[in-house]
Order: C-alpha cells, then sequence, then structure tokens
C-alpha cells in the first residue's frame, strides 16, 4: 500500500483528536503550493489518504496542524497566546511505492511526530 496518511492523538486527554485542520503544501521552484485541507474525525484520522498512491510525487512535502484550535475547543485554561497554535512539519516522499503515515502526537505545550507504517 501506497500514500500519505495522518493521525493526531491528543495526549492531554488521552484521545484521538477529531476536528482538526490539516493542510498539505508541496514545494515547487521554492514556493509552497496548497494542495489539500482536511479535518480529522472522532478517531484523529482522515476519512481517506491525504495523498492517494496516484496523487503522490517525489519532493518535500509540510502538513500544518492546526492543534490551537483544538484545544481552545476543549475549554482548558490556556495562555494567550498559545505556546503552540499550529505545527508545522516537514518532510520528503522519496518512494512512490512506499507508504508515508505521519503521526503526530500532542499536547499544549509540546508534541512528536514520527513516521509511522
Amino acid at each position: 500500500m501506497s500514500g500519505l496518511t495522518t493521525h493526531i492523538l491528543d495526549l492531554t486527554h488521552g484521545q484521538p483528536a477529531g476536528n482538526v485542520t490539516i493542510e498539505l503544501y508541496y514545494l515547487s521552484n521554492k514556493e509552497w503550493y496548497l494542495i489539500k485541507t482536511a479535518i480529522t474525525n472522532s478517531d484523529g484520522r482522515l476519512g481517506r489518504p491525504f495523498l492517494s498512491a496516484e496523487e503522490m510525487k517525489m519532493g518535500t512535502y509540510e502538513l500544518n496542524f492546526h492543534i490551537g484550535d483544538y484545544f481552545r475547543s476543549k475549554n482548558m485554561p490556556l495562555p494567550d497566546p498559545l505556546f503552540l497554535d499550529q505545527v508545522p512539519v516537514r518532510f520528503g516522499i522519496s518512494n512512490l511505492n512506499s507508504h508515508y503515515h505521519v503521526p503526530l502526537l500532542i499536547s499544549p505545550y509540546g508534541y512528536q511526530i514520527y513516521r509511522g507504517s
């Protein structure tokens, strides 16, 4: 299976992070182009891959996770401005026959990203 997928887990509440806006950008000729915008479901995932195998191309991408809006919706006591409002993750796709899964673990004060399976 190839393509690009992601999911978000909320470490503060111990649950998937639903209703988070994610933007996907592609770098071409030193300029960033917005490819897609999607919103996570109640399982913290997208209903379908961000990019299908046919849509993928080699190059540099960036996922921009809007976690500030998510944490504001939880009615938590948060500082203004937030410590983390958006989390940009830049990565490369070098193998079109491979599956790229980019999970994000979040809290209002930190995050972890890795290449999943």
